[in-house]
């Protein structure tokens, strides 16, 4: 039972290990609204999302 002063829980974010994502590839093509994106792992093992 909640009081009215409780306030509630925003969901859990999902979140996602980039080898799951990626798996042995350097890059991913993700389309979001039709559009291709790339999700990318640089040289200094960062990520990056370009159009």
């Amino acid at each position: 039972m909640s009081n009215a002063g409780d306030k509630e829980k925003p969901p859990a974010q999902k979140q996602v290990d980039s080898r799951q994502l990626l798996g042995r590839n350097k890059e991913l093509f993700i389309l979001h609204n039709n559009e291709r994106y790339i999700l990318r792992i640089t040289a200094n093992n960062k990520l990056i999302l370009t159009k």
